[in-house]
């Protein structure tokens, strides 16, 4: 016998006294109190000489190969606390994202014969900037420091600059600018532009001056790494130059008579003849730091610590080792030259043999410095013409008087130079 079962209507979902009062809650928050809209500033106004640039974004770049803490320590090279100060102080006055910033020249190290009393009748402070676009960084810095830049830089704007700065080797400079007080000169390139230099020595411009003794304001883990291996490029191309047994002083001015070599400005008289030496005497501390632990990292080549003699192995074998690891441009100029020789042993038949007997021949050591003298020489001869867009006719003309008239001044202490090298104040690498 079957029994039917009376059944009620089916109860409804019953909500959870809580979660009543959170939407309720949201609800009446959501619809009596509204969020307030987002604060928006008037725009600028926009003129031809004062462009309203991309309002600039503060982040971060990620790293995709972190660094080791102590990787590259030898180029940061100590300077004194106020000189650090002035340095740091003037590369923050730009409002423009700067992501490697470095300084150089005579009146960085304290050593070079310029004392804190004398900072009006001492050098400019010169700056190199790696951005990540060029173009808005111009725009943004146009905006903050349009008197940084010629009329007809402003009147063209901030993509008529960045055009420029891409001519080869890829710079612009803006020259005899106050900022906090202090007479700078600041170039502004891409952080692309730069690591290619570093690591291919492509036209040798920014890697030149790399070479010697700079100091790192705001430091980049892809640039470090690439200095580090420009600078052991620089020291592999100095050793196929150099004998079985020399001083650290050849070394260091085999170094930094790279970026010298082929540059046409000292050919006129607005350079000291002395330059590289006098770089190296006031600066050989600084030197010693940057390359004494990337040269006994090298296969065959030993360098006491309280010692200024080096001695490498300079057989053929041991020699082609660093030839074979020059910069690629380099190393693709000298097979060049070698395989104008119809009698030259070709790489293909074996290559072992083909850089060592590279290696071997007397030749090489001329070969690489022309080869080096002729990478430098053409872009630098664009940037002394692309410094008068740059600066205008009237800093282009003030400037290199500037130049001369330091010249004259180092022929004049020439002589007295004998009785006390400190007395020679070198003039600013540019």
């Amino acid at each position: 016998m079957l029994s039917v079962v009376a059944r009620g209507p089916r109860p409804c979902l019953a909500l959870r006294p809580a979660a009543v009062r959170s939407f309720a809650t949201e609800t009446v928050t959501s619809s009596s109190n509204p969020p307030p809209p987002p604060l928006h500033s008037p725009p600028p106004k926009r003129t031809r000489l004062h462009p309203a640039p991309r309002p600039t974004r503060s982040h971060r770049h990620p790293t995709p190969f972190p660094l080791p803490p102590t990787f590259g320590r030898n180029q940061l090279l100590p300077v004194t606390d106020s000189t650090r100060a002035l340095l740091e102080s003037i590369v923050a006055d730009f409002e423009a994202p700067v992501r490697y910033a470095f300084a150089y020249g005579s009146g960085v190290f304290e050593q070079d014969g310029y004392a804190a009393k004398d900072t009006e009748a001492g050098p400019m402070l010169d700056f190199m900037f790696a951005v990540t676009h060029a173009d808005h960084w111009h725009s943004i810095n146009m905006n903050q420091h349009p008197s940084h830049y010629p009329l007809h830089a402003r009147m063209l704007g901030s993509s008529f600059v960045s055009r420029v700065e891409d001519i080869s080797p890829g710079v612009w400079f803006n020259t005899m600018v106050k900022v906090k007080g202090v007479n700078i000169k600041y170039g502004v390139t891409t952080v692309d532009n730069l690591c290619s230099d570093l690591l291919n020595w492509r036209t040798l411009y920014l890697a030149g001056r790399m070479h010697k003794p700079i100091r790192i304001i705001k430091d980049d883990p892809r640039v470090r790494l690439t200095q580090q291996v420009n600078l052991t490029s620089a020291i592999r191309a100095a050793l196929l130059t150099l004998p079985s047994s020399f001083s650290e002083t050849e070394l260091f001015e085999r170094i930094a008579g790279i970026s010298y070599s082929g540059d046409p400005r000292m050919l006129l008289p607005a350079e000291n003849r002395n330059k590289v030496a006098n770089i190296v005497r006031k600066q050989s501390p600084q030197f010693k730091e940057l390359y004494h632990r990337l040269v006994i990292a090298l296969p065959g080549v030993h360098w006491s610590p309280h010692s200024s003699t080096i001695e490498q192995d300079s057989s053929p074998l041991a020699r082609s080792n660093h030839l074979r690891k020059l910069p690629l441009e380099l190393l693709t100029r000298v097979e060049n030259d070698y395989a104008q020789n119809d009698q030259w042993l070709r790489k293909e038949a074996d290559e072992i043999s083909y850089w060592t007997k590279m290696a071997g021949d007397e030749r090489l050591s001329t070969v690489l410095r022309n080869e080096m003298s002729d990478i430098v020489r053409y872009p630098a001869t664009i940037q002394s013409l692309k410094g008068i867009v740059s600066a205008g006719l009237v800093k282009s003309v003030r400037y290199t008087s500037e130049k001369v008239g330091k010249w004259w001044k180092s022929r004049g202490s020439g002589s007295a130079s004998n009785q006390s090298q400190d007395k020679i104040d070198p003039p600013s690498s540019t």
